[in-house]
């Protein structure tokens, strides 16, 4: 079946997005898609006042969780195609009908696109190269934001509401299990506002790092086994350092080394952290039964 943007329901959670969010939401209705609903976080800083102006509905997002606040407008949504979509990304009209013709022509349950961010210093430069190193185009086991799924297999199956950062792997590793659903990275390549400092990446390694303890949690729930669990811990050495300097060329990869490097750290010892924070208390409900 063929698709437009017109059948395009663009879900974007937002929480005081106020640098981004309005040339975010003016980029999804320059794309013409159908609905653009916000889930917004109770914001203090002119965020709601914003997307007001966008938005067909504004739905207010309770706090306790990335996934409860997807699935709140994934169940208001009315499109055949659900878009879930980040407050920081910009996307232009042609890279929207990329992932539409991706997700249509090639029977998947969903499609990601690409990110890049604008700049031209060190930061900016080796993000860029560390995504484009990642995240190449072609089938993909799990993919993430932002991401274009069937809109009614999503709100039949939504995102399990227990997870905070890790929604799109859970999501994606349960309907291949369950439906042997199929997934691909697109070439449509969406701008990311704002997110090429220090500050920035390092938060990003801290939802990494969280995601990391969700699924080893879940893992050890399963009763993995040893090489299963030993998978796990190498999986951000393997896909953020070695298998970025594997496929970069050797002029580049050398002079990427030190960012891959520090963000491999930031993302283990954010994992390290949440572990030992998660631990303790689970410790002390222990001593309080």
């Amino acid at each position: 079946m063929n698709y437009s943007a017109q059948d395009v329901s663009a879900v974007v959670c937002t929480m005081n997005s106020i640098e981004s969010i309005e040339v975010c939401l003016q980029s999804l209705r320059n794309c013409g898609v159908g609905e653009i609903i916000v889930v917004d976080a109770n914001s203090h800083d002119g965020t709601r006042q914003v997307v007001v102006n966008f938005a067909d509905k504004v739905i207010t997002d309770p706090g306790v969780g990335l996934g409860v606040a997807r699935n709140l407008g994934i169940a208001q949504s009315q499109g055949s195609l659900v878009l879930n979509f980040g407050s920081d990304n910009v996307i232009e009209p042609p890279e929207l009908e990329k992932m539409i013709r991706a997700l249509s022509s090639e029977s998947l349950a969903g499609v990601s696109a690409q990110t890049r961010v604008q700049g031209n210093d060190y930061l900016a430069q080796s993000l860029n190269t560390w995504w484009q190193s990642r995240f190449r185009s072609g089938p993909a086991s799990v993919i993430g934001t932002p991401s274009l799924f069937m809109g009614q297999m999503l709100r039949d199956n939504p995102f399990n509401t227990s997870r905070q950062f890790s929604d799109d792997t859970e999501l994606c590793e349960r309907w291949s299990l369950k439906f042997g659903a199929k997934f691909s990275i697109s070439d449509a390549v969406v701008q990311e506002v704002g997110k090429s400092s220090w500050s920035e990446i390092a938060q990003r390694c801290r939802m990494y790092g969280y995601s990391d303890y969700e699924n080893f949690a879940q893992g050890r729930e399963r009763d993995w086994s040893t090489p299963r669990k030993i998978k796990s811990f190498m999986h951000p050495l393997k896909v953020d350092f070695l298998q970025p300097l594997a496929r970069l060329p050797l002029r580049v990869a050398f002079k990427n080394i030190p960012f891959l490097a520090a963000f491999t750290y930031m993302r283990y010892a954010a994992w390290i952290r949440t572990t030992l924070v998660k631990e303790k208390l689970a410790g002390e409900e222990t001593n309080l039964k």
